[in-house]
């Protein structure tokens, strides 16, 4: 693959792909022999933090501008030693280049979000690839999910690109005829096979010379498709004509006939022999030709203080500019404070009020558990970010988790958890002390921690957010019957009972009942010395089996937090060692 643009074509499962990934040191190199040679040296182990990769699917932040893409970018791919100012010269070259002046400064776009069109999408993605001004940069398929005018202003930047000395390879399906002509070199495939590599011009000669000739004013890859899917050639018109309905197993049968046919004669013409001379020079030298399985080692290019400042910064704006996620968030905290407020009114202190606080107390904790699911999608939904981010030497897994960690908490679980409590606590009526408060609020913003911690420990590996949220389902349902409402937890027989220290509502609602109950008084009139069991909230919560001693009251909220630490624990091990590799 000489500097130029380099084309990769076949049909559809053809391996074109999975050969890319190879290249670019993408793919996992389990099971994979040979070698890859960068200028006739060993592909180094950071190939793909120094090599640009632009996927199929964009991957890039919606919710900022094509300006604040590239400037993050910028920001953690350029080496620390050289200057903002330079950083900030070098993004605006880079959009004056690509185009995208008219655009720089407006929203990529998401589902909510109406951006920018698919072409500058996709200028937007090589954009990010070329800040690091890669010698060798690979793309996907570059052209899908656009138009054919939209297609042909990508290919001819990649042009412009390729003159300039940089080596340029890319899968293509089938572009048109002036996409083709741009091409340098092709590269055939025919299920993982090679069926011709050489000059892209040459390419059609070199088949006409095996018995293939293209018809005048047919697209050259539109030919070579129709040659290798066995469409176009004598043999299949010969079949058909004996034949008006060939059966299925006659057609494979050709096609596996052209298939063999097409690789032996490649293996028999001037271009492989040429390409293998060449190959034999290279090694020629070596000490030997057998390398081990290349190691994969992604290298960085920033410190991670300053990696952290930059991905807690992204996540922090994407949030805050996602209304799906922030304003709908607290919308739906302030609703459910209301309905909790208005059912559990202004309690009062009898018997009926008894029961309605502990109502009120588990609706409470029980909600905020289903509340933190909403987390689920918090790895899912940039999944494929993400990774590709991290083997391209962005950042570090734990720079990702913490930013992402911080800004779920902090946004989506901490301010709604303070809203809610200064609604619906004075609605209630509940114990009207500011320690009773303040414990109030701490339990309640501790048990979504905990839940949106299970949240992420559930789907940190999970690809599809209804999967996950089947998994999250079952467990809140299991933990809310052990929470101390639906069921009487002394009376629970004793090989079962065990289940209780799994239950995140039983901790949430113990201490939210000790902290309620305690010196509650329901018969305030009776004298002491006649008064019957069950008129104080100590009878009550004996009555429960809740310890509402001092430190009953806090060891629910440390066994929440170690459930926290560990459910954390778990879901940063998961993204650490989530497959990055196809």
């Amino acid at each position: 693959m000489k500097p130029g643009l380099n084309a990769i074509m076949g049909a559809t499962g053809s391996g074109k792909s999975s050969f890319l990934d190879v290249l670019a040191a993408r793919k996992d190199p389990a099971g994979l022999t040979g070698e890859v040679l960068i200028d006739g040296a060993h592909q180094p182990p950071n190939f793909k933090c120094l090599s640009g990769y632009v996927v199929q699917d964009d991957v890039v932040m919606g919710t900022l501008t094509v300006r604040e893409n590239f400037t993050f970018s910028a920001a953690l791919r350029l080496p620390a030693s050289v200057s903002q100012e330079e950083k900030d010269q070098k993004v605006n070259r880079l959009i004056q280049e690509l185009g995208l002046g008219r655009v720089a400064d407006s929203k990529v776009g998401t589902q909510l979000i109406r951006g920018i069109s698919g072409g500058e999408r996709k200028r937007t993605n090589i954009g990010m690839e070329l800040i690091i001004d890669p010698p060798v940069l690979f793309l996907d398929e570059p052209t899908t999910g656009l138009d054919a005018s939209t297609a042909n202003s990508v290919l001819l930047l990649l042009k412009r690109m390729a003159n300039s000395g940089r080596t340029i390879i890319l899968s293509i399906h089938q572009p048109r005829y002036s996409i083709y002509r741009l091409l340098d070199s092709l590269t055939l495939l025919v299920n993982g096979k090679q069926v011709y590599h050489g000059p892209a011009p040459s390419a059609l000669e070199y088949f006409s010379d095996i018995g293939y000739t293209c018809e005048p004013h047919n697209n050259p890859a539109d030919f070579f498709l129709d040659i290798i899917n066995g469409d176009s050639t004598a043999v299949t018109l010969s079949n058909m004509d004996k034949d008006d309905n060939p059966d299925s197993d006659t057609v494979s049968l050709s096609r596996r006939g052209i298939e063999d046919k097409l690789v032996e004669e490649y293996r028999n013409c001037h271009y492989y022999k040429q390409t293998k001379a060449e190959l034999e020079r290279i090694i020629q030298g070596k000490e030997s030709t057998t390398v081990t399985r290349t190691s994969r080692t992604i290298t960085y290019n920033t410190g991670f203080l300053t990696q952290f400042r930059w991905v807690l910064k992204r996540t922090f704006r994407n949030l805050m500019l996602n209304p799906q996620t922030s304003v709908a968030q607290l919308a739906v905290t302030v609703f459910l404070a209301l309905v909790v407020g208005a059912i559990f009114f202004d309690v009062k202190e009898d018997p009926s009020g008894m029961q309605n606080r502990f109502g009120a107390l588990f609706f409470i904790t029980v909600n905020q558990c289903f509340s933190s699911l909403s987390s689920a999608e918090l790895f899912i939904s940039e999944r494929k970010l993400f990774i590709h981010e991290y083997i391209s030497g962005y950042y570090r897994v734990s720079v990702y988790f913490l930013s992402k960690i911080l800004s779920d908490i902090i946004t989506l679980r901490t301010i709604p958890a303070i809203v809610f409590s200064c609604v619906a606590y004075f609605m209630v009526g509940f114990k009207p002390t500011v320690g009773a408060f303040f414990v109030f609020m701490f339990t309640v913003a501790l048990v979504a921690y905990t839940g949106t911690a299970m949240a992420l420990a559930i789907s940190a590996d999970q690809t599809v957010v209804a999967i996950a949220n089947i998994f999250m389902t079952i467990a809140c349902v299991f933990m809310m019957i052990f929470a101390g409402l639906l069921v009487n937890l002394p009376s629970i027989v004793s090989w079962l009972s065990w289940l209780k220290y799994l239950s995140i509502p039983r901790y949430g609602l113990g201490a939210l009942l000790a902290n309620e109950f305690t010196g509650l008084d329901i018969c305030p009139e009776v004298n002491n010395t006649t008064r019957p069991p069950g008129c104080t909230g100590e009878d009550f919560l004996d009555e429960q089996g809740v310890d509402y001693s001092t430190w009953g009251l806090w060891q629910n909220h440390l066994a929440l937090s170690v459930m926290t630490i560990a459910f954390l624990t778990i879901a940063y091990l998961k993204l650490r060692f989530i497959r990055k590799f196809t």
